[in-house]
């Protein structure tokens, strides 16, 4: 009969996931033994909050579970930050974090954390793995994982348990739900095609539950018949390909947008999360009509009515029934996007960040999947790299948390082997995961570093600007990325010149290896462009 382990690494390959990442403890060597013995991949990090960044985003880009795995104490505590990411970005991710077995933990102190308590705030489901209940465990964390919105379930596991016999289940359901949604005739939409036959001016706003459901294509379709302008968040950028005419850009939060949104005499929200704004009051006074997988419990957006199912179904359908728009959206889409490029436009007098952008964009190619940190450099990333297809970009918008853009492009590699990958980051959020530069050496994961490099954390220098405080606190500088990558295994370069960054790039991803390019820019444009395009 299979043990408790054995039963866990079966789920977890049979869930569509090949491999286990993380910092393992005393309590996992049974669990890594039996995902090798099924020629599963084990990944080591050097940092729990990467591996859980890195499986996370395996998740989003696949929909199989990521599955990361710490020691107790210590290492599930490092690996909060990472769950935390699989929380507020929506990413299927199963934790599983070492454990004392039960009379040891009731006995000692040492590394004793009630680690379910720690994680509670942010997981959907949390257990303690148990031999007779494991097969039920392992069920209940798939659908809880996967059901929309998508996010994060915690597993302690006990030394005690893993090697014990697991129990059996008389009944065993699919391990990943089988569901079925029926279509809707045109009677159950009457109402919203109604309101969008009224509309002359709608605009429609993109969230994650496209990607959930995998309706990019619909939800082109259905933008084609509306000839309205589309503007997404930033982890949906590439859901419609952004050198499409009706594509306007993303979603900032910010004061340039209020002028088109503001003109629409119909907001029409798919799949739109919450958790994707800026935290600030709804600014539009134009009717809502919400398109979604479940019904929004934050009262955020004003939405009436909601219109709830499969979102691939729905905007099939009412592209279908939906008559042919005023064809607006064109116009103002070129106009935006004009607005913003005029916004970032600002003058340097070496390589800004934006030319820097944009010279990617251009040697890059255009099947790149990029991923990108958070900080002042973000802002320009998400306007200026433009994605073809969906989950091409690949960002931490909910939790907003540097060090991201290295673990998500090492995920990316492992989900598309084929496609070249480029993560964005600042110097510092660089910093923060430049170990796994190592693991991507290590496990032949290669991957193209753009260090966007201002010698200062940029964001909070320009915070400090514009709340007229001096600069204090906040500068790295001395780097040297060659070096640096050297020392890891990795290529590596420093740039300061459009040439140079061009010759850079084109020779990393020629050369297959994983490479470092530190790019000097100068940043005196930021706070003019965050004054623009965004609220602070």
């Amino acid at each position: 009969m299979p043990t408790t382990v054995e039963v866990l690494a079966e789920a977890i390959r049979d869930a569509g996931t090949p491999f286990i990442v993380g910092h393992p403890g005393g309590e996992s060597v049974e669990l890594m033994d039996a995902a090798r013995q099924r020629d599963m991949r084990f990944i080591l990090m050097k940092q729990e909050v990467a591996g859980a960044m890195l499986a996370s985003t395996w998740g989003e880009i696949t929909g199989s579970p990521g599955v990361c795995l710490s020691t107790r104490g210590p290492g599930a505590m490092n690996m909060v930050n990472g769950v935390a990411y699989a929380s507020l970005d929506r990413a299927p991710l199963i934790a599983i974090t070492d454990q004392y077995s039960a009379p040891t933990y009731e006995t000692g102190l040492r590394q004793r954390i009630d680690q379910q308590a720690v994680y509670a705030p942010l997981v959907k489901w949390s257990t303690s793995v148990n031999a007779r209940t494991i097969r039920q465990q392992i069920l209940r964390a798939m659908r809880f994982t996967t059901s929309f919105p998508p996010g994060p379930v915690q597993f302690d596991m006990p030394q005690s348990e893993t090697t014990k016999e697991a129990g059996e289940l008389a009944a065993m359901p699919p391990l990943l739900p089988h569901v079925l949604v029926p279509d809707p005739d045109r009677s159950a939409l009457q109402e919203p095609l109604e309101i969008i036959a009224r509309a002359r001016k709608p605009v429609i706003l993109v969230g994650m539950g496209v990607l959930w459901c995998k309706a990019s294509a619909e939800l082109m379709a259905f933008a084609e018949q509306l000839g309205a302008p589309v503007l997404t968040t930033a982890k949906c950028k590439g859901v419609m390909p952004e050198d499409h005419a009706l594509r306007a850009g993303c979603i900032i939060g910010g004061l340039i947008e209020r002028k088109l949104v503001g003109a629409a005499d119909l907001i029409i929200t798919v799949g739109l999360d919450a958790i994707e704004l800026q935290p600030k009051p709804w600014p539009y006074t134009a009717p809502v009509l919400a398109l979604a997988t479940s019904v929004g419990t934050d009262a955020l957006v004003p939405a009436s009515p909601e219109v709830l199912g499969d979102l691939k179904t729905l905007l099939a359908r009412l592209a279908e029934w939906t008559k042919p728009g005023s064809g607006w959206g064109e116009g103002v889409a070129k106009t935006f996007r004009e607005q913003v490029r005029d916004a970032l436009d600002t003058p340097a007098s070496g390589l800004s960040p934006q030319r820097a952008m944009e010279v990617a964009r251009a040697t890059l190619p255009r099947r790149t999947t990029a991923t990108c940190d958070a900080g002042a450099s973000r802002l320009l990333v998400v306007q200026k790299w433009e994605s073809y297809g969906p989950r091409e970009f690949l960002t931490s918008n909910g939790l907003g948390s540097m060090g991201y853009a290295i673990p998500g492009a090492l995920a990316a590699r492992l989900a598309h082997p084929d496609r070249p990958v480029v993560a964005f980051t600042g110097d510092g959020g660089c910093m923060m995961a430049i170990a796994e530069i190592q693991t991507s050496v290590r496990e032949k994961l290669p991957i193209v570093v753009v260090v966007l490099d201002d010698e200062e954390i940029g964001l909070i220098r320009v915070k400090q600007e514009i709340k007229r405080i001096p600069r204090y606190g906040v500068g790295i500088g001395g780097i040297d990325w060659g070096k640096l990558a050297e020392g890891l295994g990795a290529e590596g370069t420093v740039v300061d010149t459009e040439a140079g960054l061009q010759s850079a790039l084109q020779t990393a991803v020629v050369s297959g290896k994983t490479t470092i390019v530190g790019v000097r820019i100068d940043p005196t444009g930021y706070v003019a462009q965050f004054n623009a395009l965004r609220e602070l």
